[in-house]
C-alpha cells in the first residue's frame, strides 16, 4: 500500500501539461466583411418579412 501512495504522489510530476499558448486572432478579411454584411442585410430583410406577415393576422 505504501508503494502505491507513493507511486500516485509521483505521478503528477511526471504527467504535467505544456503550458498555454493563448490563441491569437486573425485580422478580418474582406470576404468576410462582405460575407457579414449579407448575413445582415439577409437578417434585417427576414425580420421585416415577419413583422409584415404577423401584423396581416
Amino acid at each position: 500500500m505504501r508503494s502505491l501512495t507513493a507511486l500516485l504522489l509521483l505521478l503528477p510530476s511526471g504527467v504535467q501539461a505544456a503550458a498555454f499558448e493563448q490563441p491569437v486572432p486573425q485580422a478580418q478579411t474582406d470576404a468576410a466583411e462582405f460575407w457579414f454584411a449579407i448575413a445582415s442585410i439577409a437578417l434585417l430583410i427576414s425580420l421585416v418579412a415577419v413583422q409584415w406577415l404577423v401584423s396581416r393576422r
